[in-house]
Formats: structure tokens, sequence, C-alpha cells
């Protein structure tokens, strides 16, 4: 491991290994960042990140490259990228970290490995494990939910042919309470897929482009094509989302993203890296999957879904589209800083997070995957066995695989704009558990369901973050000519840039990588976004525009434009 290596500093631009460290600001949160590199013996580079003061370390970096005086590299495990400029005279990296929409100042400049505290190292899981009992159970959802009014949490429980579900005193929310369980979903979709595999109607390692419409073109690397296999056990090489990805409303992003949308980014995307060579996770490619599943199946999803996963077991909760019944009891979700939410739909990336579920129906499930004389029984061993190294983990298809002193452990999380879920088993003891939250609160479900299932560590929740203040959104009228004025490239970075165009009455920002979103004025030299909560204000001298201040959740960066 990179991290556990002692790290010279680096001494100049040309020597790229090293340990660089540098400083992000979120709004009032700064959070120290350390960068670690190091150069393999075929002469490629590799690397970790840490985030100290989250108590993270090691974070795998991926596509770390160093040409010329340009440093960048991918952080595939939370979405994430950086490009930075050597700066000779300063002697550190200037540059621009993205991550959700986001595109942060951060400049790394050499330093030496932080200490680590003696609680980031990996915790030691108690043998011979027992499950809390309910009234520990509600006590530490009662801790967890204290300082986040609005918040609910239901956990289920199961323990051989014995279930029950437990909740905070006073909760609002019980088994037959509805939430959206995001990435769950992907558990299906390649349950799905291992139950289309078992009756023949696809192959594991079918290219995914012989379910896409005739002649949809999908990106191929050295003449290997992307199969089903690897969308599911994602090592497909396609990104975590497109960047085609504009949504109207950033309250519900993937709404309005469509058939067309995917097809036409698949058409023109260039894979960084060779088909199966790296696990990187992807809700494209999980979206893929279910669309491909869907098309080779002749039907939607979600009838997909419920003639073959559903209906067999009897989960009349689960479902994707609400009944008026069920939307009476869907819960509400709360955004990060405990702000009521809009539920999201997700058209066309349905399979990678789309359905609604309860704690009663997610029990019958996890009842079913454990018992090997259950209808979905044969697609649980497959998936199962179907194994590739992920980082930290074995990946099936679907599920995340990690090992336990009784057992090795099964399970999945899923997230979405105001909702956080998980689910694990462990098929050597019988034991299954799954928590369902309304709030996008971190940290939320994961650590509570697992100290439950095997006894790992609960982590400190501390207060709900204070929500950014909302930008102006008054709007002016401009003239063509006030508009143009303003058009033209704004570099963050010297490979990071926001273009600015106009279409008729309408100027368009697209931040490199990422797709155009409408820009609208409040003032001359000042516009802001609908679909986020950003703004730019531009600066001028001698009547020129010379840069822009962006702004986006209480976080600003300064843009100089291209002469």
């Amino acid at each position: 491991m990179i991290g556990a290596m002692v790290i010279s500093t680096p001494a100049a631009a040309q020597q790229v290994e090293g340990y660089w460290q540098g400083a992000l600001t979120i709004g009032s949160t700064e959070l120290s960042i350390g960068v670690a590199i190091e150069r393999r013996a075929d002469g490629t580079l590799a690397g970790t990140l840490d985030s100290p003061d989250q108590k993270a370390f090691d974070i795998p970096l991926s596509e770390v490259e160093a040409v010329d005086s340009t440093l960048t590299f991918a952080v595939p495990t939370i979405g994430a990228s950086y490009t930075g400029e050597w700066d000779a005279a300063a002697g550190y990296w200037t540059g621009v970290f993205s991550q959700a929409g986001m595109q942060l100042p951060l400049n790394l400049a050499a330093g030496q490995p932080p200490e680590r505290p003696a609680a980031t190292e990996r915790p030691t899981l108690p043998e011979n494990w027992t499950i809390p009992s309910d009234t520990l159970i509600s006590s530490m959802i009662a801790d967890r939910l204290s300082e986040r009014p609005g918040a609910e949490m239901i956990m289920g429980i199961l323990q051989g042919a014995a279930t029950r579900t437990v909740a905070g005193d006073g909760a609002e929310v019980d088994a037959d309470t509805l939430f959206e369980i995001g990435s769950m979903t992907k558990v299906f979709t390649s349950l799905l897929l291992a139950d289309m595999v078992l009756d023949g109607t696809v192959s594991l390692d079918d290219p995914v482009a012989r379910y896409l419409p005739e002649g949809a073109p999908v990106p191929q690397r050295n003449g290997r094509e992307i199969t089903l296999r690897n969308l599911s056990q994602q090592d497909s090489g396609l990104p975590r989302l497109p960047d085609n990805l504009s949504p109207a409303d950033v309250a519900n992003p993937y709404a309005d993203y469509t058939e067309q949308d995917l097809l036409a980014f698949l058409a023109r995307y260039e894979l960084p890296r060779d088909i199966g060579s790296q696990y990187e996770y992807s809700n494209l490619g999980a979206g893929l999957l279910g669309y491909a599943l869907s098309r080779a199946a002749g039907t939607d999803f979600e009838t997909l879904l419920r003639t073959r996963i559903l209906e067999p077991l009897a989960m009349d909760d689960t479902t994707i589209a609400l009944s008026p019944d069920q939307k009476a009891r869907f819960a509400t979700g709360h955004d990060e800083y405990m702000r009521p939410t809009s539920a999201w739909d997700l058209s066309v990336f349905v399979g990678a997070g789309g359905m609604r579920s309860t704690t009663a129906d997610m029990l019958i499930f996890l009842k079913a995957a454990l018992d090997p004389a259950s209808p979905i029984a044969p697609a649980m061993t497959l998936s199962l066995a179907e194994r590739r190294e992920g980082p930290g983990f074995d990946a099936g298809l679907g599920w995340m695989i990690v090992p336990a002193p009784e057992g090795e452990v099964v399970g999945h999380g899923g997230g979405t704009g105001g909702f956080r879920s998980y689910m694990a088993m462990q098929p050597a003891t019988d034991r299954a558990v799954v928590a369902l939250t309304n709030s996008a609160v971190e940290p939320a479900a994961q650590d509570i369901a697992l100290h439950t299932l095997i006894g790992a560590p609960v982590a400190k929740a501390g207060p709900v973050p204070e929500a950014p203040a909302s930008v102006d959104r008054t709007e002016a009228q401009l003239t063509p000519d006030q508009l143009d004025r303003v058009a033209g490239v704004y570099h963050f970075a010297p490979n990071a840039a926001l273009t600015i165009t106009r279409e008729g009455d309408q100027l368009f920002a697209t931040i490199t990588g990422q797709g155009a979103l409408p820009i609208f004025p409040r003032a001359p030299l000042e516009f802001f976004w609908r679909a986020v909560n950003a703004e730019i204000v531009f600066s001028e001298e001698d009547g020129a525009i010379t840069g822009a201040t962006f702004t986006q959740d209480g976080a600003s960066s300064a843009l100089v434009k291209e002469k």
C-alpha cells in the first residue's frame, strides 16, 4: 500500500513522486488533503488520497498522469478528479478538484504524510458477536437522529426464520413506510442479469451492444467490447456519470436524462483504460445494464423486475412508480442540510437506483437471498460465485463482499438526494440487516447496520452542517450585445474551464467534462444557475471582461478569461 510507505518530499515538478498537501474550502469548512504518488516498476504512476479531517486515508487514485507541467488524477470511489499545473515560481501545483458538480481550487505543495491516529487503524471485529437488543438498537438510532429534526430511521433484523423491525422512540415510520433505496437497486438489476443468464435469455459475456438499438455505437478498446458482466462488476471503464447529464432541476437530477442522451454519450465516449482491467463504480454502467436487460426481455424495467423477482417473492410494496396508497406511506426525504427535498426519478438510469421499498419487503428479500430453496436462490448463487477484486472488497454481480470473523458479509448501500440505505447479510450465521433513513446527512445507515450485524464500530455524528445561502435569482432582461459581452472561456486551471456561449436569447455555461446548463442574468455582469445553487460575477478592466468569480454552495473560485 502506498500509504504505508515512507515517502520523500518531492523536489521539483519533474519529480511528481512524493507527498503533496493542500486544502479544500467548501462553504465555511476547510478540509486538508494529502496526495501520495509513486512510480511503479513499469514506469506508470499510482497514488492515494488522504483526508485527515474526515479520518479517511489511502483512498485509491486512478489515471495518475504527469505530462509536461500538468498533473491529473481521478478518485473513483468518491467520483472526483484533479487537474493541476506546476507553478515553478511558487513551487506547487495550482489546480482544481472536481466533485459532485463543484469545481474547488486546490493547490498542492510538497509535504509529509500526517500522523495516523489510532482510531483510523482497521478495527478488530469481535468473535461470536450477538445482535444487540431492540432497546440498544433503538438507542443507537435515537442518538444518530438527535440533531436531525425531521429525520427517521428504521432497521430490519433477520435471525434464522425470525424477523423484527426497530425504530427510535417516537418514530413516525414503521415496517410499511416506503423509502428510496437508491443504489441497492443495483443488486436487483444484477439478480435480473443472473436470472436471465440461467434461463438462456442472455449470457454474462454478451456484448451490451447486442441489446441496444441497431447501429448504436458503444465504446471499445483494444478490440474488446463491454459485456453485461463488465457492467455488473463495475469494470467496464465507463465513468461514474455521463458528461452530458445537464439536469433542469438538480433536486431531481436524472429525471430528464433520456435514452437518446445515453446513446449519444456512448457514441462519442473514449474509454480511458482497458475493459475489465480496473474496478470503478459507475452509476452510468448500472443504468446501462438495466436498460439493456429490459431491451433483451422486450419489456420495461419495472415489469421485468416485478415478473422475475418481486411477484415470486410477494414483495408487494417494492416498486418504482408509487400507487396512491404507497404515496401516502412514502417518507419525505431530507438533504445533507436537513431541508425537505423531492423524490428522484431515474428515467433511463432506473436500474442504477430507481427503486422504492419498505423494511418489511426488504426483510422478505434478505430472507429469500439466504434461503437455498427460494425462487431467487439460483440467481443468488451465480451472483456470489462470479467475483472480481475491488478496492477493499470482492465484487460479485451487484454485491460487495468483505471478510468477517464468523463468515463473509455480503452487502450494498444506497443514497439519493434525500435518503440513505444499507443492507447486509452473513450467510454463515443466517443473519441479515437492513437500515433505511430519510436523510442524506452522514454518517447515515451503513455503520449502524454493520454494527448490528457484526459489531463494526459506530461513527460519531456531529451537528447538521449549516446550509449555504441561496443565490439571488432575481432575473433581469439584457440585450444580445450585453449577453455576448460575457461569452468566452474562463479558466479555473489550464485544463479546467467554464465556457459561456449564447444560443438566441439564452446563455449556456459548460464546465470541462460536464454538460451545458443555462444561466440567467441578474445584472449586466451577474448571472445565476437555476439547476444548482451557483452564480458567476464577471470582472472588467478598462471596459473589457478579464475574469470572474464562480460561487457554488458558498465556495468561490476565481476564473481568468482566455485571451
